[in-house]
């Protein structure tokens, strides 16, 4: 799946589970602000795993430096699609939010603690974000201005619920892999373990686009990244997207916007 399209689906994800005043599935529900804040961060988050891919958004995001990083990542992780896209990459992604959502800073100017993890994380998920879907277009400076901004803002209307980061950061992965396992690449789920199928299971035409030879598993519903089902996908997604935002938006200043249009 495209990286625009995956920080689409983040964003998608997160206002679903959060579910403002009922619409979604209500899993984790958090204020108006909190959704709109926590579907920049989920599409953000929805781009780490292909820190592994030299060419991916992330690598672009410093010059030199962002090459040098996910170069190292890609060398350590096995390369493209393979430990960064298994669901021990899940599990990693879930710690490494628990530890960077209890760094703390105490100002001798606040009362309150500054939870520099999380606001540092946010500057740099929301600026992939942003650049990724095209609201800073080629301009990383502006992406990251976008970041910090946003940053500044989840410092504010952060959720309430104290785990509302991990949760955030977690989802937006998993929904990554989620959308790489329905194109025709697949994932190695299991990793490190690949198995890799029987000579006879790669012979079967349909069985073996589910399990590939390489021993990657796939539902490839969307056929190919970039595929013209994959972008029929995101049409709705956008749309729903753009609707939950809004959504959120008009209810922070009291306005109910299903009341206007039902």
């Amino acid at each position: 799946m495209m990286g625009a399209h995956h920080a689409m689906t983040g964003a998608a994800a997160w206002i679903a589970v959060t579910a403002t005043a009922g619409h979604g599935l209500g899993f984790f529900p958090v204020s108006p602000a909190g959704t709109v804040t926590g579907a920049l961060l989920c599409a953000g988050a929805a781009l780490l795993a292909d820190a592994d891919h030299g060419s991916a958004t992330i690598s672009r995001s410093v010059p030199v430096l962002g090459r040098l990083v996910t170069g190292g990542i890609s060398r350590a992780s096995g390369g493209h699609r393979h430990g960064l896209h298994g669901l021990l990459a899940i599990l990693c992604a879930w710690l490494l939010a628990t530890g960077l959502d209890r760094l703390s800073w105490q100002s001798p100017w606040s009362e309150r603690p500054v939870d520099v993890g999380i606001a540092a994380a946010s500057a740099a998920a929301i600026a992939f974000a942003a650049y990724a879907l095209g609201l800073a277009p080629g301009s990383w400076p502006m992406a990251w201005s976008i970041g910090l901004v946003g940053a500044g803002g989840i410092t504010v209307f952060a959720p309430e619920r104290p785990d509302w980061f991990i949760v955030c950061i977690t989802l937006g992965y998993g929904v990554h892999l989620l959308g790489d396992l329905l194109t025709t690449g697949g994932l190695p789920l299991l990793w490190p373990w690949v198995p890799k199928p029987p000579r006879a299971w790669r012979k079967v035409p349909v069985l073996n686009r589910i399990w590939t030879s390489g021993g990657h598993l796939a539902v490839p519903i969307l056929g190919n990244a970039g595929s013209l089902r994959e972008w029929a996908l995101l049409i709705p997604v956008t749309l729903y997207v753009g609707y939950g935002i809004l959504f959120a938006a008009l209810a922070e200043v009291g306005v109910d916007l299903a009341a206007l249009l039902y």
